[in-house]
């Protein structure tokens, strides 16, 4: 029987596609130039992809109300943090150190949070 071998992408509607990749470029470092999308290659073989379902009544999203929240990996999370805190946008206070990385948070302009991950490594 054929089956689901990975994750292809990760979609999210927004009120403004192009200014919400315009903040991701800015403040996340995300390559997208003039599209509304960018690849990443499977070529890296530090960690994996997870698909995850959290219960309805989960505060993990909070201060979001979005049911939606973005794991993406970084390579210098304390200086990514400090940035974004610089800059102004919403940073958690907390931070975690677990066996396989760090994590901070984040929330994007239209309120979905994004969990930043360092690897451990």
């Amino acid at each position: 029987m054929d089956h689901v071998t990975g994750i292809g992408g990760v979609f999210l509607k927004a009120k403004d596609p192009k200014a919400m990749t315009a903040w991701y470029e800015k403040y996340l470092g995300i390559p997208f130039g003039e599209n509304l999308y960018v690849a990443y290659p499977w070529n890296d073989p530090q960690g994996n992809t997870v698909f995850s379902f959290f219960k309805q009544e989960s505060k993990y999203f909070d201060p979001s109300t979005s049911p939606v929240m973005l794991n993406l990996r970084v390579r210098n999370l304390t200086e990514l943090l400090a940035k974004l805190k610089q800059d102004g946008v919403w940073v958690d206070e907390k931070t975690e150190n677990a066996e396989y990385g760090k994590f901070g948070w984040t929330m994007d302009p239209e309120g979905n949070k994004i969990e930043l991950w360092e690897p451990a490594g």
